[in-house]
């Protein structure tokens, strides 16, 4: 019988030199192209042609943007509808081409994945525990918080029982967008709808599901149909506002197949998930023990994160080959079921059908000082917590070092994932015959491995013995991976300090690992003694507030510990501050009224003896740092050596952070009475508001008239180095009687003064785009790719500059003092007087009754004080703004800087807010000047820089600060804005019309 032809390989041909190069790592390689140049790819050759043509890959594309989609049937097809790209159906509904001699495992597996159906899966040990109702009861409702159970008719009496299906769900909200499991960088949502109609016809091999944190703000009705099991009703971080708090709820609707992939909930929290549709089948494995085929990346900067392969890829791949003792607990959950997940534990969950499910993660006392652990800067002890000793490779025995990181050895299995293949274990795999014991490395670990993780353990006092002693926790970064970030935590801890006083010893415990707490205690008993205060009580013993450095209210005292930046920086920071408080009594500034009072100041150091205070006033070198880096020659010819011009020097040269354990600054003010703006936000009346907004306006003119001081040292030092254009400028007077300054300066170059701010400027605007992308959500990544075309290229630009007929450049003002840092907490409030409403700042312009000019007794007598008849409004009037708050920050530059916190974290974007600031603040923002004046190389540009609303938006894009971030959260219309001209006419388009 005549043999069939046999079938050429078409891969060698169709490939040509990339032959060499396995199908994944190909197909990750096509993940990078965009989907026009994937259409010119496919055209290449057949093999090309298969390969550019996979749904998995055009799901990657089409998710990359994120936003809201409506799902057409194929990826390919969804994509180019995405991109306008395909404008009719006929277009992407072509028949494929089939070609033979063409085969791939890899490609095999993976449609396997998409297809198959998990009717085997429904055989399971089932060996987690169950209780039922009645078992609960006579154990008093309490579970083992260690362990994971599952608990059987929790859910019974739910109206979401009954309610919650696929078809009521979409007859009532399918008109509303739900998030989607992340798959990209980008927020995805689907209308509900277009989610059901997805799950009808996909066939992914990790299908998209519904995981939705805002679920409860789309559709506020459905938090009426369950409510936290009785079990789980403890959640500590209840004590922060809605906004502040981490993600903590979420729905999750699933069709077959979908599922999340091995992780340990964020932050060591504790979950319980209802089910309520459908069924689940789960996997765990105890805290420190990573699931075979996973990978655990622990950043020095403490960032977590886990490599894993999907639900379903893992149960199909890794399952199979686990030994009998290696497997983990599971248990199928059926509807009305709900599970216990402990703190730490890992767990996998694959959705056998659609499912639905509540889910919901908390803090309480058998978890929290776990959670306050994972918040602490490091990394090494996050690692083990997550992955036990296999996060610390050289703790495991004395030859470590040299030994390997494990790795499964199945690189022969096509199928397994570079990124599989890549399991870090910390064991030294014994060679017999001269090959690795292949078996022995995947089903069990080396006896050396045991022996050492033997001594493992869950426990807290083990776990803290892995945190970094010499870190300053209110000096590092955590980690971004952190459930919330630095400001919320100490705000969360304060607020649990404060209301929660039968839970003291818990929480103090908490703080010792979160902020180091008790380092800091031990220098306000120092400081206290040192100056003869009242020692602090209880109440007073913890640090309040949500800033870098650690602040304590004892008694009628205020008293801060400059940790932020390391010695260096709080040096300056404490010299910068104790200058302008001297230039402020010097110049018998109005500022002087709205300042706390300053009652010592000075060094707290520690050695072996203990810890020691030494008093400072900012001038002159202490003796404790007479010897160290920080002080040369130039420091001693200055009355105040760590003053504003040293300062800006210091932050020009140190990049990085300058660290220092062993001393630490400190200042005492006099504490005010009241409150301050932060807890007080939501109680003030709009009169109230716009009161303060006028208060500030008034307090911005008397810091920004404050002279600054004088430049004595050398100009080249002033310019590391660089010789200014014109070296014979003299010093910067104040002009009597105006607000201006008038400065000569040659060529490209500017004022000694503005140099700080324009080398500072320049240092931002080198690293920007890096920064930006960084950053990430919710700044537009379109935007990040043009804001190096939208700041100017000469930054000197954004200054008030004439140029004169020499061809030189003059500065028409001086940068000013700038607080930089006036938020929302650095605001204090008091209880209004009757002397206050003498001075209210709602007058007739407002559309309201003035109350400007009540200086009789009779107008009191008409007037009652505790009124307020603003625009047509009559409230109890009971706050004033009294005082600003910290200095620490202080710097110089253009005054405009200053409006960014205020406008954006103080007043969230309220125009008529700002507006009322501008009316109080009276003097020039900028000297406006025609295009003729703009220096002729570049008039469009100079142009754009006298624009008010330009100029703001450059400073918040070059802010240290994420600003941008809070601007597209406050406008979250903008994350569609097609140019940062749109962004900086919705966000500051106001101050074009400001007129002094």
């Amino acid at each position: 019988m005549e043999q069939p032809p046999e079938q050429r390989d078409r891969r060698p041909e169709a490939l040509g030199h990339l032959r060499v190069l396995p199908d994944e790592l190909i197909c990750d390689i096509l993940e990078h192209l965009s989907p026009s140049d994937l259409g010119r790819l496919s055209c290449v050759s057949s093999v090309f042609y298969i390969l550019c043509n996979e749904e998995p890959l055009w799901m990657i594309l089409c998710l990359r943007d994120g936003g809201q989609f409506n799902y057409r049937g194929s990826w390919k097809r969804t994509t180019l509808y995405r991109k306008n790209l395909c404008t009719e159906i006929g277009e992407c509904q072509r028949r494929h081409l089939q070609f033979d001699g063409f085969s791939s495992l890899f490609l095999y597996r993976r449609w396997y994945r998409c297809f198959t159906t998990l009717e085997r899966f429904t055989l399971d040990r089932r060996n987690l525990e169950r209780r039922n109702n009645l078992a609960l009861e006579k154990c008093n409702y309490t579970i083992d918080e260690k362990k994971p159970v599952l608990l059987t008719e929790v859910a019974n009496t739910w109206p979401a029982r009954y309610k919650w299906t696929v078809d009521q769900l979409l007859s009532n909200y399918g008109d509303v967008a739900f998030r989607i499991s992340q798959r990209s960088s980008k927020k995805i949502t689907m209308l509900f709808k277009d989610y059901v109609s997805y799950m009808k016809c996909q066939h992914d091999e990790d299908p998209l599901y519904i995981f939705d944190d805002k679920f409860g703000e789309a559709a506020p009705t459905l938090l009426q149909d369950y409510c936290v099991p009785e079990l789980f009703q403890e959640d500590l971080l209840d004590v922060l506002d809605y906004e502040q708090r981490p993600p903590f709820r979420w729905l999750i609707i699933g069709p077959e197949r979908s599922g999340a992939s091995w992780h340990v909930d964020p932050g060591l929290t504790s979950a319980w998930n209802t089910l309520l549709c459908g069924r689940k089948r789960w996997a765990l494995y105890p805290p420190g023990r990573v699931p075979v085929g996973v990978t655990v990346h622990v950043s020095e900067d403490g960032d977590i994160s886990i490599e894993s392969p999907s639900s379903l890829q893992w149960w199909l791949d890794s399952y199979p080959l686990l030994a009998e003792h290696d497997k983990p607990l599971e248990c199928i959950q059926f509807p009305g079921e709900t599970i216990f997940v402990p703190s730490g534990w890992w767990h996998c969950v694959l959705n056998l059908d659609t499912t639905i499910a509540v889910t919901q993660n908390f803090v309480n006392k058998s978890n929290f000082e776990f959670v306050c652990l994972d918040m602490a800067p490091g990394h090494v002890h996050k690692g083990v917590c997550r992955a036990g000793f296999l996060a610390i490779q050289d703790c495991v025995n004395g030859s470590s070092k040299s030994d390997e990181s494990f790795e499964m050895n199945l690189l022969n299995y096509s199928d397994m994932t570079r990124r599989e293949k890549r399991v870090k274990r910390v064991e030294h795999v014994k060679e017999q015959d001269g090959h690795h014991d292949t078996w022995n490395s995947i089903h069990g670990l080396s006896d050396d491995y045991k022996k050492y993780t033997q001594d493992f353990s869950y426990d807290i006092d083990f776990l803290s013995t892995f945190l970094d002693k010499e870190i300053d926790h209110y000096n590092t970064i955590c980690s971004p991976s952190n459930i919330i970030g630095e400001r919320e935590m100490r705000s969360w801890l304060y607020k649990l300090w404060v209301s929660k006083p039968a839970m003291r010893m818990l929480i103090w415990k908490g703080a010792c690992l979160a902020l180091n707490v008790e380092k800091w205690l031990a220098c306000l008993l120092e400081i206290c003694s040192h100056h003869k205060f009242h020692l602090p009580i209880d109440d007073e013993k913890f640090p309040v507030g949500t800033g870098s450095n650690p602040v304590f209210l004892v008694s009628d005292k205020v008293i801060k510990i400059f940790v932020e930046g390391g010695l260096g920086s709080s040096l300056h920071c404490l010299g910068t501050e104790l200058e302008f408080y001297s230039l402020l009594a010097k110049s018998k500034s109005a500022l002087m009224n709205h300042v706390p009072e300053v009652i010592a100041s000075g060094l707290v150091v520690v050695d072996e003896n203990g810890y020691s205070a030494f008093p400072w006033d900012g001038r002159g070198v202490p003796d404790i740092i007479a010897n160290c880096s920080l002080v040369n020659d130039d420091n001693t010819t200055h009355e105040f050596p760590f003053g504003l011009w040293n300062k800006k020097k210091f932050e020009l040269k140190n990049h990085g952070v300058n660290m220092c354990n062993k001393i630490w600054p400190y200042i005492v003010c006099r504490r005010c009475k009241g409150d301050i703006f932060t807890n007080l936000r939501d109680l003030l009346s709009k009169t109230e508001a716009l009161n303060l907004a006028s208060f500030l306006g008034e307090q911005l003119r008397n810091l920004h008239l404050l002279p600054l001081p004088n430049i004595e040292t050398d100009v080249r030092d002033i310019s590391l180095g660089r010789p200014m254009q014109d070296e014979s400028v003299g010093h910067c007077k104040l002009h009597e009687n105006t607000t201006l300054m008038d400065v000569d300066f040659k060529g490209f170059g500017s004022s000694r003064e503005w140099q700080f701010v324009i080398d500072a400027l320049n240092r931002r605007k080198n690293n920007i785009k890096a920064q930006l992308a960084q950053w990430g959500d919710p700044i537009p990544g379109f935007l990040i790719d043009k804001v190096e075309k939208y700041l100017p290229n000469d930054l000197s630009s954004l200054l008030d500059t004439l140029k004169e007929d020499d061809g030189c450049f003059k500065c028409i003002r001086s940068p000013t003092w700038i607080h930089s840092d006036i938020m929302d907490d650095n605001i204090h409030m008091k209880k209004c007087s009757p002397d206050d409403l003498l001075h209210d700042t709602c007058d007739q312009a407002d559309g309201g009754s003035t109350m400007n000019g009540l200086n009789d007794p009779s107008d009191r007598k008409v007037v009652n004080w505790t009124l307020d008849t603003c625009n047509g409004e009559t409230n109890l009037r009971r706050w004033c703004p009294s005082h600003l708050l910290d200095f620490s920050n202080l710097s110089v530059g253009d005054p405009i800087y200053d409006l960014i916190p205020i406008y954006l974290d103080v007043f969230r974007g309220e125009t008529c807010l700002l507006n009322k600031l501008l009316k109080s603040y009276k003097l020039p923002l900028i000297t406006m000047t025609t295009n003729d004046d703009a220096p002729s190389d570049k008039p469009a540009e100079n142009y754009m820089c006298k624009r008010l609303s330009y100029r703001a938006t450059c400073y918040c894009i070059l802010h240290e600060d994420n600003v941008l971030g809070a601007i597209f959260s406050l406008w979250k219309e903008l994350r569609a804005a097609k140019s940062w001209e749109e962004v900086e006419e919705a966000v500051w388009g106001e101050l074009n019309s400001y007129q002094h």
